[in-house]
């Protein structure tokens, strides 16, 4: 069964949506520890832009493979 267009975009945020808390969690530990000084405000723009992009790029996946079927 082929995926909507509206469910792949729902399935891409969710998918990202986990993806940015994991995100946000490991770059708060990974930074210290490499001695990279980045702000907490830093860190949720630099994650927030990986956030979107993420979103674009697993939505058009989704739809490259669900048009394959």
């Amino acid at each position: 069964m082929k995926q909507s267009k509206i469910q792949s975009i729902i399935e891409s945020v969710i998918q990202t949506i986990i993806g940015l808390v994991t995100s946000i969690l490991i770059q708060l530990i990974l930074y210290p520890i490499m001695g990279i000084p980045v702000s907490f405000k830093q860190n949720l723009i630099i994650t927030f832009v990986f956030f979107i992009v993420s979103i674009i790029r697993g939505y058009l996946v989704r739809r490259f493979f669900n048009n394959k079927k």
